[in-house]
This record gives C-alpha cells, structure tokens and sequence, in this order.
C-alpha cells in the first residue's frame, strides 16, 4: 500500500525505518470548462504522486483537493481557500508528519501555476523552522521539454494538456464534446506559460468580470480543449511520472 491513510502506525512505523520521503499530492476544486470536472487537479496530482510511488516504494499522504481559485468563482462548484490558509495548512502537515521522523517532501502540484506562490512560502517556512526538505513538482514547468513536442499549444485552463492527461487517466470524466476552444489567450508581455522564453510580466490570476467574459465565451476553458488526445495524455503523463521518479530517487 502505499497511501498513508491506508495504514496503520506500526506500518508507519516500520517504513520509517527505511526511508523518511512522502509525497504530497495538492490540487483544487475549480471549474475546468463543460467539458472537465471539478476535480481535474487533483486527479492528476494523485496518479501522478500514485504512479511514481508504485515505481519508488514512497509513501504519499492523503490528497489535498483545495487550493486558491478565486477567478474561478465565477462558475458554480469552485472551492477557494485564501492563499494564507493553505499555506498555514500545508505547514501543519509538513510538521505533523516531521515530528514522526519524515524529512523529505515532495509536493505535487496539480493546479500548477496559481497555487506555486502560497506552496514556495509553506515549503520555505518549513525548511526554515523545520530543518526538512521540501521540493514542489509541478507540470507545467515539469512538461516543458515534451510539451512542445506534443504539439500541444500554450498553457490555458482546462486546455489540451490536462484534458488530454484527464482523458489518459480517467475518460469516463471527460466529455470533449462539450469542450469549446478559444482564441489567442496570451497578451504583449504577459504569457504565463514557463515554456516561453519571451519577456513577460508576472501571472496573476483574473478577475471576476475577466472571467466573466471567458464563461460566456467558453463555459471557463482557454486554449484549445478539442485538440485533446488520450495518446498524448499518455505520453505527457509517462514523461511527468518519470521526471517524478528521477526526484524521488536523487533525495532519498
């Protein structure tokens, strides 16, 4: 077995006595489009931690299926927390876990962009008052060696990438005929995706009316979702298992 909850303390216990790595699966609940479901982060960062650590042995703790979505308020389902409170959060699970004897974390992070600030402040304050170690995997900085070579086209929401990753892993989710792409989403010196290598400002999430716009426009999707392929979610979802077996193997 290798998710904690599914344990008891003294197989706790008895993997600590091994190794003192776990991994942490974090995502949202947020609208992803007609076409994706709520949960579309946190699915993926929990096969992809699930995944690695079948290959690895490792440990991964309970998902945490919240994360700070508040430009996706704007459709009905979407769950934010205040970037503040999943930080302290994120904190309180490093130093519960820490004071039994784990050392090393490796955040996977399924919302990818938007939830890295409030991650890099936990995994800061955890390093510094904690003396572990903490390292955030995250896809789209994760993905940029193959993405291209998939042809898939810039980050979005809901877009070509993690449609396709969805589709891979759970297609009984997906109804890609719902999916509605949309145009250019990328602005003179503001591109959020960590593939370009152009001049950019820094991302900040949208607000209400911007997404308002969107919702109207695509039920909440940007980027191109009917591209979608299952094969590429395949080889996209392999080549981020991979990247995460490679850290787990250099930390512990």
């Amino acid at each position: 077995m290798i998710w904690l909850q599914d344990l008891k303390w003294p197989d706790v216990r008895a993997y600590l006595d091994a190794k003192d790595l776990i991994l942490l699966p974090v995502g949202s609940t947020e609208q992803h489009g007609r076409h994706a479901p709520l949960g579309t982060d946190t699915l993926i960062a929990t096969r992809l931690a699930e995944d690695a650590a079948r290959r690895t042995s490792v440990l991964c703790a309970p998902p945490l299926a919240l994360g700070w979505s508040p430009h996706h308020l704007v459709l009905p389902g979407t769950i934010s927390v205040r970037a503040p409170v999943l930080q302290e959060l994120l904190f309180d699970i490093v130093q519960s876990l820490s004071a039994h004897g784990f050392k090393h974390f490796i955040v996977v992070n399924g919302h990818r962009v938007t939830n890295v600030p409030w991650l890099q402040l936990a995994a800061q304050q955890a390093q510094s008052r904690l003396a572990v170690s903490v390292a955030i995997f995250d896809p789209a900085y994760m993905q940029k060696e193959i993405a291209s070579e998939l042809g898939f086209g810039a980050l979005g929401h809901a877009e070509e990438l993690e449609t396709s990753q969805l589709m891979h892993l759970q297609p009984e989710l997906v109804d890609l005929s719902q999916a509605v792409d949309s145009a250019a989403h990328g602005r003179r010196l503001y591109e959020v995706d960590p593939r370009f290598a152009v001049d950019t400002l820094c991302y900040v999430p949208s607000t209400l009316e911007q997404m308002k716009v969107v919702a109207a426009e695509t039920g909440g999707s940007t980027g191109q979702p009917t591209r979608s392929d299952p094969e590429l979610g395949r080889r996209l979802h392999e080549h981020l298992v991979n990247r995460l077996v490679e850290v787990i193997e250099s930390t512990l």
